[in-house]
């Protein structure tokens, strides 16, 4: 098998590559990443020195692909299936890159912000910080509520690197800032997750959902576990 990620199963990012490989049922093998173990972390800084998963290796071309968007380009380039990630036509594709890019930058990487803060020793937390990210969630809810009125997927009835951007960007965004009030996103979510991609990718997570940080008013002394 020439192609392995290294991965864990909670990470929202690597549910988007997960999400790629299993629409084309490309076959790959995961490595499992376990980065609170020094000599894994060691291993795997080794290969992509910023340490930040998923991360693709590709043996029988030598390619270490880094970035999930990357990843998928080059899912897309070289081992092509039914769903594209990246549209033929030139305009759709940009439609596709800036949905990708609104999902991971301006919601994923808010909702990143706010379950980080969850895991900061008691007195470290940045309750401005917190607040500047839940009002960039709910904002970017508003886009996609508007935009997914009357659609299926981002692009329309094409399913491409933009849902799978959205699809861990928005789940776990509801986990921490309940989609309330934003009926098309909502439903958009709930099509995202009947899709059999990301229903197998949140199949595997299940089990490793009780280590996903609450708010810390909620879990007391035990946010920090």
């Amino acid at each position: 098998m020439n192609l392995t990620l290294y991965m864990h199963p909670l990470s929202s990012y690597c549910h988007k590559v997960l999400i790629a490989l299993y629409e084309n049922d490309i076959p790959f093998k995961t490595h499992f990443l376990d980065l609170m173990n020094e000599a894994v972390r060691r291993d795997f800084l080794a290969m992509w020195p910023i340490g930040k998963m998923p991360l693709l290796r590709d043996e029988e071309k030598g390619q270490t692909v880094i970035e999930s968007s990357i990843i998928l380009e080059y899912l897309d380039m070289h081992y092509p299936g039914k769903t594209r990630f990246l549209p033929t036509d030139p305009e759709r594709r940009l439609e596709a890159r800036r949905w990708d890019r609104i999902c991971d930058l301006y919601l994923h990487h808010s909702m990143q912000k706010i379950v980080g803060d969850r895991l900061r020793p008691e007195g470290k937390g940045d309750p401005f910080g917190v607040e500047e990210a839940k009002e960039r969630v709910r904002t970017v809810y508003q886009m996609i509520d508007r935009e997914m009125a009357d659609k299926t997927w981002a692009l329309g009835e094409e399913f491409t690197i933009a849902d799978c951007s959205a699809a861990p960007a928005l789940f776990y965004s509801n986990r921490v800032l309940p989609l309330d009030g934003y009926q098309n996103a909502a439903a958009y979510l709930e099509r995202l997750k009947e899709r059999p991609s990301y229903t197998r990718a949140l199949r595997e997570a299940e089990p490793y959902f009780k280590l996903f940080p609450g708010p810390k008013e909620e879990s007391g002394n035990s946010s920090n576990k």
